[in-house]
């Protein structure tokens, strides 16, 4: 028996007592939410490694714990996560956005720590379900439109997910999720589920849709859990599938394609979040040991830094109101908040793998693990990638944002630093994300194999600042050309947008006139059966009215007459025949049966 408790129920169990705070003691629920993290970082430090909590339910086993060091990383990060996240989100009054926050964090790491098909499944839709409040409480209409859409993809996936893990319980009489094999239908299934989570195109376009809408501390969260917990039950459930290899080095590459065609900041940074769980997705379809860590590292270091990039565009839209480069470019924002740009390009140079920070060591890692595999067309895109991505999101997005040249033609605007816990929570997540970077011991000591790389090597580290020195010349000599423009860039979501329409334009048309003339020949048949009901002895007259050809208002007339006792009143002589002729029949049957 242990004497700690599954890390997700701290979190549900603490979302269902936030409201019960209440607002008056305001700094005692704000210690609450910062104390319900660290409570889970303590569960985990004493989590010994193992299977627990297992629960017998229809002849299936159910495993709410199960411990090792591939769960143990993930399990680590999103528990610090979370940790920063609130202290970003910590000003927050309305406990709504709370409760949706700590139902995500919680359910992802039931996802973590499941050791069964059925209890991930469980806690699968639990994340899809509570993620989406976090969208929908910006309450603007696009954020409304995209949160519906967020939610019927993640259904649809979670449907299919669903049904895979039905066709495998079925087939090995099992519910334990363990490696995979990816040549049946049931399997293939449970791998599209994932990779629809882990936004691999051409699944990816709910990302790019949602995250940009939700609100400003809500989207911070998004960043670190759907995606990474869907690369984890990858790393679990299907490490060195081939497929997973070309999937995520063309993910790498499409992300940073499709960002260099945005203007919104924050939908920028959504395609880079594509990009970069790309390198993860093709680590674990590489599958060696020295990939499943980079995808690993990678996984970690990403969650810290693509964390501090939404928490410094956020900032800025918290203080301005506006989040395209268009509108905030020229405006020398880098003189109203200096302390807010500077710790954005912290996570900037740790995206781009600038040494000495850590999006350099995880990068390096999986990049490496294509090389000793021998696949250097992997090697390639994955550079490729790296480049775009130091482009766009060290150089592209903060000259747009905080700086630009002016045209005289900008509006003034007013801004200054965020409130102190969201610049506190930015420098916490920089330090993490240098201190992983200068001294990367740190983070292999939790990794789930034995590391034996060392990444700040004199090739690997020329080899980066080449590639980022040439980028950064080439930014500047077309710097003209890479400043953001007003447009709408279309991307899969185009289908399922057009389909929608399609069904709303057949629900509000040709159903609904079928419902409408289906109504209205029911109604009119109810009135008649209604007005036939006052005077059930009109109807052969009407009927006799109908074949006569009566003119219309004899025919009313006929038809709008009342019942009158003393006009349909049936002689009491006609009665007593009619009962005495059926009492005779009724008797003459009886004997005839009898005799």
């Amino acid at each position: 028996m242990i004497d700690i408790v599954p890390p997700a129920f701290i979190y549900i169990v603490g979302a269902f007592l936030i409201p019960l705070l209440g607002n008056r003691l305001r700094l005692l629920k704000q210690a609450f939410l910062l104390l319900i993290p660290a409570i889970a970082f303590w569960d985990l430090l004493n989590m010994p490694q193992g299977t627990y909590w297992i629960y017998q339910f229809l002849g299936y086993e159910l495993i709410l714990g199960r411990v090792d060091k591939l769960s143990m990383v993930f399990g680590y990060i999103f528990v610090i996560m979370s940790f920063l996240g609130m202290v970003y989100a910590i000003h927050i009054k309305e406990d709504g956005q709370h409760v949706a926050a700590f139902l995500y964090m919680g359910s992802t790491l039931g996802v973590v720590f499941t050791g069964d098909l059925f209890t991930l499944f469980v806690f699968w839709e639990i994340m899809a379900g509570a993620s989406v409040f976090l969208v929908w409480y910006r309450r603007e209409q696009a954020a409304l439109d995209a949160g519906f859409r967020y939610v019927f993809v993640h259904l649809t996936g979670g449907a299919i997910l669903l049904a895979g893990i039905v066709m495998h319980v079925v087939e090995t009489g099992s519910t334990a999720f363990s490696l995979l094999k990816s040549d049946t239908l049931a399997s293939n299934f449970i791998l599209f589920g994932f990779l629809l989570n882990a936004a691999v195109p051409p699944l990816h376009a709910w990302l790019a849709d949602a995250y940009p809408e939700g609100t400003v501390t809500g989207s911070v969260f998004m960043t670190a859990f759907t995606t990474k917990s869907a690369v984890y039950v990858l790393a679990r459930g299907f490490a060195g599938t081939e497929l997973l290899i070309w999937l995520g080095a063309i993910m790498a590459l499409y992300g940073v394609v499709y960002a260099v065609l945005e203007n919104d900041i924050r939908r920028l940074l959504a395609y880079h979040i594509i990009s970069q769980v790309g390198y993860m997705v093709c680590g674990v379809g590489l599958g060696s040991e020295l990939a499943i860590n980079g995808a690993s590292a990678h996984a970690f270091c990403h969650i810290l830094y693509k964390a501090l990039l939404f928490m410094g565009t956020g900032a800025v839209i918290y203080v301005t109101g506006r989040r395209k480069m268009t509108e905030l470019q020229g405006r020398n924002l880098y003189r109203m908040m200096p302390i807010t740009v500077t710790l954005y390009m912290v996570g900037a140079f740790s995206i781009s793998a600038v040494p000495l920070f850590n999006g350099f060591v995880s990068k390096t890692m999986v990049v490496a693990a294509a090389g000793m595999l021998n696949r250097p067309a992997i090697e390639l895109m994955l550079h490729l990638a790296s480049i775009g991505t130091f482009l766009h999101t060290g150089l592209k997005l903060p000259w747009g944002t905080w700086f630009g040249k002016p045209t005289g033609q900008e509006d003034k605007i007013e801004a200054k630093e965020p409130p102190l816990n969201m610049l506190v929570a930015m420098g916490l997540t920089a330090f993490l994300c240098i201190l992983t970077g200068v001294y990367p011991q740190v983070l292999y000591n939790i990794l789930p194999y034995p590391v034996d790389f060392h990444p700040y090597t004199a090739d690997k580290v020329v080899a980066m600042m080449q590639m980022l020195l040439l980028t950064a010349a080439a930014f500047w000599l077309y710097i003209d050309k890479l400043g953001g423009e007003p447009t709408v860039s279309m991307d899969t979501d185009w289908f399922y947008r057009m389909f929608g329409r399609g069904v709303a334009w057949f629900c509000e048309k040709p159903l609904n006139a079928l419902r409408s003339g289906v109504q209205a020949f029911l109604t009119s048949d109810v009135k008649g059966v209604a007005l036939l009901a006052k005077n059930p002895y009109r109807a052969g007259r009407l009927i006799a009215s109908y074949f006569r050809g009566d003119p219309k208002d004899k025919y009313q007339a006929v038809r709008n007459e009342p019942y009158n006792v003393n006009t349909y009143r049936i002689p009491i002589g006609v009665s007593a025949g009619v009962a005495t002729i059926f009492l005779f029949l009724l008797t003459l049957i009886y004997f005839a049966v009898g005799g």
